[in-house]
């Protein structure tokens, strides 16, 4: 049976600030999902990670398909309409254009899709990161699908050993999607050359080469290359087939412990690590940190079971602790070196009307 999992995303409104959307914004985008999916989708979950709303729903009508796509656009539209009766802050602020037009890509929302030929057991991973770009994952797939240290599999698995093919797109250009296909191992150097700019290059998709399956699906939309201002950061959403011919739950995991470095933090613009959160949690310190959810889910015949949350479990309180003192330290430096994103990734934000104003004011001496 095909099987096409759409996940689709956005930040319509929050309580206090940038921190999590109100109960009624919940329920009110949920009871328009349950009202209108009879005949449409198969199921659906709905949660928050942060201030964003997540609608995720199994169907049969393919990936971008415009029926699904135009209804989680109007349950967003509906919940917006909440958001501002009730004076939420960022009322629609992910909803980017006035009118539906086909699919929600480049539309403002995070979106990740894939259309699969379900297994006997269909485990998988979903996603969703709040206050961070697409790049915040290329660190954890490159390690989950390249290096032994965190997925076994590639020694003790024939299947995994035959490797997995890489789709990175260049976000950076706006006419089109500009990709390149590499394969692993034989390409990881240069898989990695490209993965260590994440502002730049991320990972669309990473397909196996043992069976031509798709085991990836990542959001790759930059806000700002949509509205052409910062309007927030991405906080982008992420499909991973687990188990048998793929890697394991526990090696898609395993990178997440570390903490990496990623954009996004405070307005945007600065750097803070990456930390592994239950699902529903709120948003605090400096807009932070960064946080990614993950929930695991099983299906069958496009019916989902309920989610196991698998960042609520005692090794990760540990993990947690350790990015909290991560976090800290990088906050001491304030604005300066590191802890800020370069000027390129500035350049949507006020701080560019401000030096052009000084740089009237500069004068040549001696010269």
């Amino acid at each position: 049976m095909k099987t096409t999992l759409s996940i689709i995303k956005a930040d319509i409104g929050s309580i206090g600030g940038h921190l999590k959307p109100s109960q009624k914004l919940l329920e009110t985008v949920e009871n328009y999902v349950k009202s209108k999916s009879k005949g449409l989708v198969i199921d659906f979950y709905i949660g928050h990670t942060g201030d964003d709303i997540a609608i995720l729903t199994t169907h049969q009508k393919g990936v971008l398909n415009e029926k699904i796509h135009k209804f989680c656009w109007e349950a967003f539209l509906a919940g917006t309409k909440v958001a501002k009766e009730q004076g939420l802050y960022g009322a629609g602020q992910d909803l980017l254009k006035d009118t539906f037009s086909g699919n929600v890509k480049g539309m403002g929302p995070a979106i990740a899709e894939m259309e699969i030929e379900e297994r006997e057991a269909e485990p998988f991973l979903m996603f969703a990161a709040d206050k961070t770009d697409p790049g915040a994952y290329n660190l954890p797939l490159f390690l989950s699908f390249t290096d032994p240290m965190h997925n076994a599999g590639l020694m003790l698995s024939p299947q995994l050993k035959k490797g997995f093919k890489f789709v990175i797109m260049d976000v950076s250009y706006t006419k089109a999607d500009r990709i390149i296909e590499l394969s692993a191992p034989e390409d990881n150097y240069n898989i990695a050359a490209l993965l260590r700019d994440a502002e730049k290059y991320v990972v669309e998709s990473i397909w196996s080469r043992a069976s031509g399956e798709q085991v990836v699906s990542a959001c790759t939309s930059r806000l700002h290359n949509i509205a052409g201002k910062y309007v927030g950061k991405d906080d982008p959403v992420m499909l991973v087939r687990v188990q048998k011919n793929f890697p394991a739950t526990g090696e898609i995991l395993s990178p997440y412990s570390i903490g990496h470095y990623v954009a996004g933090f405070m307005r945007g613009s600065h750097n803070g690590p990456l930390m592994p959160v239950k699902k529903n949690s709120s948003i605090s310190f400096f807009d932070g940190p960064p946080v990614v959810s993950c929930l695991a889910f099983s299906m069958k015949n496009g019916k989902l079971t309920e989610p196991a949350d698998v960042f609520d479990q005692p090794y990760w309180d540990y993990v947690r602790h350790q990015v909290s003192r991560k976090t800290e330290e990088i906050r001491r430096q304030g604005f300066a070196g590191s802890a800020m994103l370069p000027m390129s990734e500035l350049e949507y934000t006020g701080v560019v009307d401000a030096l052009k104003e000084l740089d009237k004011k500069f004068i040549i001496r001696n010269g």
